[in-house]
């Protein structure tokens, strides 16, 4: 498989990044819009910076509409609202191909699950990246990305990572890749929620103590939910991760604040609303109150934005 084409849906800032470094890497990668259809397709030089490194490609640009068939691995990088709609249009056309989800926050391979997808892999991510300009980025990762498997086998797992190699986005398996997605989610709904509404970059938890203890505070009540579902997790580790991925990503924006920056939708759904929603399965809604109403405030600042 090592050979075999690559699909990235989702021409955001982490899909054409890791298009790129395949690229780079001598894989045949097709870029493709997962929400536009019946565009021509083309080049697009795609600049990347990393570690004060220059790396340019030309990437291969379609939509879905001109691929009846998806032969090879099909990684998803495309906002994980669309994921519902995006299962129904794959359903018919990848085969046996391998689904890599490389999207953060709970749950996004349930549509692909429940249209009977067969070879279905998470990736959780330990990397950003922001543009600089159109078609220019700047990637920072912070440790290797880990890929587990929902549905499938780990003979296949292992030759997606071989698939997917590349020296700036380092891809690893991982044999139980739940506490690691609710780590991971944990995280992301305090660098969502937080960073957004102070209208700062990532750096702001190891550089600001109020920050952070506003960090703890959240990471608490989710831990708590996360033990309803069976996932036990420390408040220290997922600390830990959190100042990891704030100190390497200082001066990046999250995704989030991107998006509102730019008038987009949000996915704060897939972060502090779904961990209010388990918590609200078990009733247990006094748990997330603060990670709750940060993510009601991010949507309110999300919504006046896309409304102005």
């Amino acid at each position: 498989m090592d050979n075999c084409r690559i699909f990235i849906i989702g021409a955001g800032a982490i899909g054409k990044a890791l298009a790129v470094f395949l690229k780079n890497e001598d894989k045949e990668v097709i870029l493709l819009r997962g929400n536009i259809d019946n565009i021509k397709e083309s080049y697009q030089e795609i600049e990347v910076v990393i570690n004060n490194k220059r790396i340019v490609q030309n990437i291969r640009t379609g939509t879905l509409s001109s691929y009846p068939e998806l032969r090879g691995i099909v990684v998803l990088t495309n906002k994980s609202f669309g994921n519902k709609q995006l299962a129904e249009k794959l359903k018919d056309r990848t085969g046996t191909s391998p689904i890599v989800i490389l999207q953060n926050g709970l749950n996004t391979e349930s549509p692909f699950i429940e249209k009977g997808f067969m070879n279905i892999y998470r990736c959780v991510l330990f990397a950003s990246s922001q543009y600089i300009e159109s078609n220019k980025l700047r990637f920072k990762p912070a440790s290797d990305s880990l890929i587990g498997i929902i549905r499938g086998n780990y003979e296949k797992l292992t030759s997606v990572i071989s698939a997917l190699q590349n020296p700036h986005l380092i891809f690893r398996a991982e044999e139980n890749i739940q506490p690691v997605i609710w780590t991971k989610a944990i995280a992301n709904s305090v660098f969502n929620s937080v960073c957004p509404l102070l209208e700062t970059d990532n750096g702001i938890f190891y550089r600001n103590n109020d920050a952070l203890n506003i960090a703890k505070r959240v990471i608490s009540e989710c831990t708590k939910v996360a033990a309803l579902q069976g996932i036990y997790l420390s408040d220290d580790k997922i600390l830990e991760v959190l100042l990891l991925i704030s100190k390497s990503s200082d001066g990046q924006l999250i995704s989030t604040y991107q998006d509102i920056l730019n008038k987009r939708k949000t996915e704060i759904e897939t972060f502090n609303f779904a961990i209010a929603e388990i918590a609200n399965h078990f009733y247990k809604d006094n748990l997330v109150i603060e990670t709750k109403l940060l993510g009601e405030l991010v949507k309110l600042k999300s919504d006046l934005s896309l409304n102005q």
